[in-house]
C-alpha cells in the first residue's frame, strides 16, 4: 500500500535526502555536487512516499513566484517504480501546493520520465536541455 506524507521533521528530510542520493547519485550518476540545493534547507516543502511501510519516493515543491510552484526532485527507487508511487507522490506535491496558494505547476522532466508527466496532464513547453548529463525538458501545468 502506498501512503504519502509530507517530511516535517529531521528524520524524514534525512529519508528523503537518502532515497534522491540512491536514485540520482547512486543510479543515474549525478554529481554529488548537483544533488542537494538551498532550496533543501528553506522553501522547500517535502513529500516522502511509503510502500507497505518502507521509504520508497520523494518529491519536492517550491514557491517560485505568485501562483506557481514548482516541482522537482521526484525519485522512486528501482524496485518500487510501476506501482502507482510516482503519481501518488505528484499529486500529494499539487494538492499541498493548491492549499499555499499555487495555481499552475512547472518541472523539469527528465526526458525518459515525459510520457509519466504528459499522462498526468503536463505539456512540454520548450526545448531539450541539459541538466546535471541528463536531457530535461520543462513541462507545466494548470490547476
Amino acid at each position: 500500500m502506498v501512503q504519502v506524507r509530507l517530511a516535517e521533521d529531521q528524520a524524514g528530510l534525512r529519508a528523503c535526502l537518502r532515497l534522491r542520493w540512491t536514485v540520482f547519485v547512486g543510479e543515474q550518476k549525478v554529481p554529488p555536487s548537483l544533488e542537494v540545493d538551498e532550496h533543501d534547507s528553506s522553501g522547500a516543502v517535502h513529500a516522502l512516499a511509503m510502500l507497505d511501510g518502507v521509504p520508497a519516493g520523494t518529491g519536492r515543491f517550491v514557491l517560485i513566484g505568485p501562483g506557481l510552484a514548482q516541482i522537482g526532485r521526484m525519485a522512486v527507487i528501482d524496485r518500487a517504480r510501476g506501482k502507482g508511487i510516482g503519481i501518488a507522490l505528484l499529486r500529494f506535491l499539487e494538492d499541498e501546493a493548491l492549499g499555499r496558494g499555487a495555481r499552475r505547476f512547472t518541472l523539469n522532466a527528465q526526458v525518459s520520465a515525459r510520457r509519466f508527466y504528459e499522462k498526468a496532464g503536463y505539456q512540454a513547453t520548450g526545448e531539450v536541455f541539459d541538466d546535471a548529463g541528463i536531457p530535461h525538458v520543462r513541462m507545466d501545468r494548470t490547476a
